[in-house]
């Protein structure tokens, strides 16, 4: 993108007249283009953080009575989560247990 010298407003490509140049919309300015004018800018990503803690959330977590469909283990890792905005109180209803012996993850209501 280019910008007008004299009133700052985005210059557009204009072939009126059957040559190509940069014109601006908003005063009379003017720029011939002579030559090829490309420029390509990539973008580097952003990494992507692990809003839950990923497994460094699990050294420090509760652990509760709670069996395992999958392998009968009876206890269990858990967290809670703030699903609400943060004025109300965190839902403890919401909990989601790691089995240490298969980590088989599930969701209590």
């Amino acid at each position: 993108m280019l910008f007008c010298p004299t009133c700052a407003n985005l210059l557009v490509i204009s072939a009126e007249t059957g040559v190509n140049k940069w014109a601006c919309n908003s005063c009379a300015y003017e720029f011939p283009i002579t030559k090829q004018m490309t420029s390509r800018t990539r973008l580097k990503r952003k990494e992507i953080d692990d809003v839950l803690g990923g497994d460094e959330m699990w050294k420090h977590a509760d652990q509760t009575q709670a069996s395992c469909d999958k392998c009968n283990f009876n206890a269990a890792y858990f967290y809670q989560l703030q699903i609400r905005s943060a004025d109300e109180p965190m839902t403890t209803c919401e909990q989601n247990y790691l089995l240490s012996s298969c980590a088989h993850q599930w969701r209590e209501n």
